[in-house]
């Protein structure tokens, strides 16, 4: 039997998370959520998803910071992680990519099915 697939979204913005939360559970996906980065550390350490859709623009500490410190962490270090954020600077993407996000999407070029698809293809 296969296993369900976990995803993770880290995303301050409730509604836009209900949205992603509903999408994916559609999709057939155990659906698991953080408002921050500090939640989502604890988050993964309990639910050990397959996958983690990462918001940049969070309070707290930023999508980036959180990377720094996810990284540090060798057991997680194998799950993928996908950027989503309206944040649109180059340099940031940079950076995101050099700690080893699979890809960077901006939230309003995709709708909620494209990013479910890209999802996908990491999820093999």
């Amino acid at each position: 039997m296969k296993k369900t697939k976990k995803i993770l979204i880290i995303e301050d913005e409730k509604i836009l998370r209900e949205m992603y939360e509903e999408r994916f559970k559609q999709a057939g996906f155990k659906v698991i959520s953080a408002e921050d980065g500090i939640e989502a550390l604890k988050v993964i350490k309990e639910k050990k998803p397959d996958l983690i859709l990462l918001d940049i623009l969070l309070p707290k500490e930023n999508g980036i910071d959180f990377l720094k410190k996810y990284r540090k962490t060798a057991e997680f270090s194998s799950i993928p992680v996908i950027a989503f954020s309206n944040f649109d600077d180059p340099d940031t993407k940079e950076e995101a990519k050099s700690l080893g996000v699979k890809d960077y999407l901006i939230k309003s070029n995709h709708t909620p099915k494209e990013i479910l698809m890209k999802l996908q293809k990491y999820l093999k």
